[in-house]
């Protein structure tokens, strides 16, 4: 058996170096891009990024074979060639599955590098049994101990490296300095296991001559070596367009630039420990929608755009801020503290609230800012976002134009609200809403002159809940159309069977919500319950505000149309409260006027006595009745009835009482009247 003396191409093994070098960089780039993608996507680019990695250590491999020459032509067995390389693919798998990971740790890095190293040390020997007859391979069992060795401390590395790395994006020494030493590390053991191959040939054979390299393996070896640079280069080009083209349109505001609420998640976790200190600020616009409404979508988006940038100019530092959508706004902080949270939120009011100039419209805005600090009030995103969310409306309830900071009493409400939500969806079918009536006095005739309904939940386990904290919720959720559509049948009926009973005969009237005008059923709702009952048309009443009146003001007047020719009454309640403008008062099919009770309740001041002179006065030229609420007192009483008001309603004639008491209350007037006369 003939022994064969080879020697290495110092350019070729340079080029082998090139690869490896290349290859682990273009790893190192797929690694962080694996990481921080989920679902199909995170399923395609671990593919994509095991097979790119793994041809590349593949082709380093061959291109370190073709280095070594022999001084005859060497043959591969393409099959076997082919199957080396599936083991460096699967091999590339299982480090970029095991390092993608969000929790990878030791447990999972010490198998994952022992299955790694293995499938290169099978690459390598699989590749070396590609070589064909006539030449024969011989292996020192101490080099081949050494290259498995180096092979399992490369892929330890690669590992450590891949986790250590995957939060880096972009260009960095350090990265091109990993990938230097994962290079290194690839060739070492390639080159360790040469070292540990004796090439040899079959006794019957003879060298073929001393040509350092035929022109079929030239022509191999440049292939092999463009197409593995061009598909390193187009892995490259296509993490970077990722990076910086598509991956700004997913994580960054198309209106303004900002980042979004997917780069609010990636945010947290990787830049947002939240374990000594930090806080969110939530900003939201004062009535925004109204600058949409009056000037228009683009004139709205300019303005956005604007805020945009004050919010950037007046953070700094520490400070990221984020676009939430709409009007909605993020300040995030992972190292300021309670005093520099509020400090911020002052200038952000400050700055919001300064005029703006858009379209040739000069606009003034104002915002609400809820404050959450980490870790008082939670460390990770979704528990400080939800205190800052609900410590912004706390703000808002106030008043608006200003910040608010999460706490126990905030907690509280939100919780109470979460309770009282769930248990109101399941109020209507355990009959747990009743109806109360507060008696409308005529006060020229002495008599009762009508009636308002009004919705009371009794709940099973907090007893009686105040509509002034139920109705928001109902109105929310949406609950507020189909109770609305039971409180109308069951008005209707109860009224129909007094008038039956010969009790009372009267007109009684029912508040509406903006929600059910928006849900266009409320023609269909009012017919369907006076044919359920029977009822009278001109006994039932709908109340409206200003702000209903207000909304849509067309589709409003539509709509009330529809009602007044069914035959029903339509008062607008709470008048002078709202934002209806006295110039379309009289476009408004209406039948009466109720004066808000916080006038009536200051009817001693002489600026409150000529506002109701005046309401009283606009209602008699407009042929409109006028209601007056909240009368408490006889002085009362005597005022309205010196301006010309003859109905009134108020604690001082009857409180809201339910079916049974309201009936013994009627009967008790009778009797008194009766005595009287």
């Amino acid at each position: 058996m003939n022994h064969l003396q080879g020697h290495y191409d110092g350019m070729i093994v340079l080029l082998s170096v090139l690869i490896a070098v290349a290859a682990s960089y273009s790893a190192l780039n797929l690694a962080g891009k694996i990481s921080h993608v989920k679902g199909r996507s995170r399923t395609i680019w671990l593919f994509v990024g095991s097979f790119v990695m793994g041809i590349g250590v593949w082709s380093m491999h061959f291109v370190g074979m073709l280095a070594f020459h022999l001084g005859m032509a060497v043959q591969y067995h393409i099959p076997i060639t082919l199957v080396s390389m599936v083991a460096s693919i699967s091999a590339s798998f299982v480090a970029f599955r095991v390092t993608s990971t969000p929790d990878a740790g030791v447990r999972q890095i010490v198998p994952a590098g022992l299955y790694m190293g293995s499938g290169i040390v099978a690459m390598h020997y699989i590749g070396m049994a590609a070589i064909r007859k006539p030449i024969v391979l011989h292996y020192n069992i101490l080099y081949c101990a050494l290259s498995v060795i180096v092979a399992l401390a490369a892929s330890y590395a690669a590992l450590f490296l891949f986790l250590k790395l995957r939060n880096t994006f972009g260009f960095s020494k350090l990265k091109l300095l990993c990938a230097v030493l994962m290079g290194a590390a690839i060739c070492g053991m390639h080159y360790t296991g040469m070292l540990a191959t004796e090439f040899s040939l079959e006794a019957s054979a003879s060298p073929s001559g001393n040509e350092i390299m035929d022109n079929s393996q030239s022509i191999l070896l440049i292939g092999v070596a463009i197409a593995t640079f061009v598909m390193l280069g187009i892995s490259w080009g296509v993490v970077f367009f990722d990076r910086t083209v598509l991956e700004r349109m997913a994580y960054n505001d198309a209106l303004t630039g900002l980042l979004n609420r997917h780069q609010l998640v990636r945010y947290f976790e990787t830049s947002y420990p939240a374990k000594d200190s930090g806080f969110l600020l939530f900003i939201d616009l004062d009535r925004f929608k109204t600058i949409n409404d009056t000037l228009g979508h683009d004139a709205g988006d300019l303005f956005i755009k604007e805020v945009a940038s004050r919010i950037k100019q007046t953070t700094s530092g520490d400070d990221t801020v984020f676009r939430l959508g709409g009007d909605e706004f993020l300040v995030a902080s992972a190292r300021g503290k309670r005093k520099e949270a509020a400090e911020l939120a002052e200038r952000l009011i400050a700055v919001i609230k300064q005029p703006y100039s858009v379209l040739g419209n000069e606009i003034y805005m104002t915002a609400s800012i809820g404050i959450s600090l980490a870790p008082e009030h939670g460390v990770t995103r979704t528990a400080l976002l939800k205190a800052a969310d609900m410590a912004m409306y706390r703000a808002k309830s106030l008043g608006k134009n200003q910040y608010q900071l999460f706490d126990e009493e905030i907690d509280r409400a939100y919780v109470r609200k979460m309770e009282l939500e769930r248990d109101l969806r399941k109020a209507l079918a355990n009959n747990e809403l009743i109806i109360y009536y507060q008696p409308k006095w005529d006060s020229q005739h002495d008599c009762v002159g009508g009636m308002e309904a009004l919705l009371r939940w009794q709940h099973p386990r907090l007893g009686l809940i105040s509509p002034v904290e139920f109705i928001p919720i109902a109105e929310e959720t949406g609950l507020i159309v189909s109770m609305t559509r039971w409180m109308l049948r069951e008005v209707c009926l109860q009224n129909r069977t007094w008038q039956q009973r010969g009790l009372v005969h009267v007109c009684v009237s029912v508040n509406m919500s903006i929600r059910v005008f928006e849900s266009g059923m409320l023609r269909e709702m009012v017919a369907d319950a006076l044919e359920f009952s029977q009822l009278a048309p001109q006994d039932l009443e709908l109340e409206i505000t200003e702000s209903i009146a207000m909304y849509d003001m067309q589709d409003t007047i539509n709509q009330l149309q529809h009602l007044k020719a069914l035959g029903v009454r339509v008062s607008m309640d709470d008048f002078g409260t709202g934002y209806s403008s006295l110039g379309s008062l009289d476009e408004m099919p209406i039948d009466a006027l109720k004066i808000d009770q916080m006038f009536i309740r200051q009817s001693t001041l002489p600026s409150k006595r000529a506002i109701i002179s005046t309401i009283i006065a606009i209602a008699n030229h407009l042929n409109l009745e006028v209601v007056a609420e909240g009368v408490e007192t006889e002085e009362q009483i005597g005022f309205l009835q010196s301006r010309g008001c003859r109905v009134m309603q108020g604690f001082y004639y009857g409180k809201p009482m339910d079916a049974q008491a309201i009936e013994g209350w009627i009967a008790a007037t009778k009797r008194e009247r009766s005595q009287t006369s």
